[in-house]
């Protein structure tokens, strides 16, 4: 059976190409930085001597760890409204990306931080820190830099998971193909298009953590 391919039929749809695109590096942006943010405190407790926060975050992250993504965003977006808790499709989204990668980054950068010689953490305390300058100045930025490879790919890895979101209509770039193929019926050139932008996206991404790496962590740091 032979096909014509047609991408110009795309063309009509560009603004919502775009639309889906760009809400896709603001779900990533988003939960990038919140999700990181998280996994720095949940690192900092899972290496602590208080071991039942350390215990209570090792659960967190062997909930998230061993669970899927869609399970995770189906209860937040379908299961919370049950205990009066009602979400926007971007904020149900947004919360699932932060609290799977906040999973994820607490082990890289524990891995990071465990790495650190105790030469080092002694040096800091002879020089009269206190624990937590200790962990800013002489920990965590050197562990940062062993684990910016890892941590970027997982970054990658929810940026590309995002596209899941479009089961709770969460208008991403998924979504966004999904429409299209709905009314063009070109689901070859609407899905080839939608694959290309997923791998410029990710290609992207890891261009810029990997100079942000290299100004952050000029010695410690590889490309992604």
């Amino acid at each position: 059976m032979a096909y014509s391919f047609d991408f110009s039929s795309l063309l009509d749809y560009t603004p919502v190409l775009v639309d889906g695109v760009v809400t896709t590096i603001g779900l990533t942006a988003v939960s990038t930085v919140l999700g990181v943010a998280l996994g720095i405190g949940g690192a900092a407790a899972r290496t602590s001597s208080i071991k039942p926060l350390a215990i209570v975050v090792g659960a967190y992250v062997e909930l998230i760890r061993n669970t899927p993504f869609l399970v995770q965003l189906f209860f937040i977006f379908f299961g919370l409204p049950s205990l009066g808790i009602r979400l926007a499709e971007w904020q149900a989204a947004v919360l699932a990306m932060v609290i799977n990668l906040g999973a994820y980054s607490t082990e890289i950068i524990r891995a990071g931080i465990e790495a650190t010689p105790k030469g080092q953490i002694e040096a800091g305390a002879s020089l009269g820190m206190t624990g937590p300058q200790i962990f800013r100045y002489v920990v965590l930025g050197p562990a940062m830099g062993k684990i910016w490879p890892a941590l970027t790919s997982q970054i990658v890895i929810v940026m590309l998971g995002s596209s899941v979101c479009s089961q709770i209509a969460a208008e991403e770039l998924s979504f966004a193909a999904n429409f299209i193929q709905s009314r063009n019926f070109r689901p070859f050139e609407v899905y080839f298009l939608a694959t290309a932008l997923y791998l410029a996206l990710a290609v992207a991404l890891r261009w810029i953590f990997s100079l942000m790496g290299q100004r952050m962590f000029a010695k410690g740091v590889s490309r992604a």
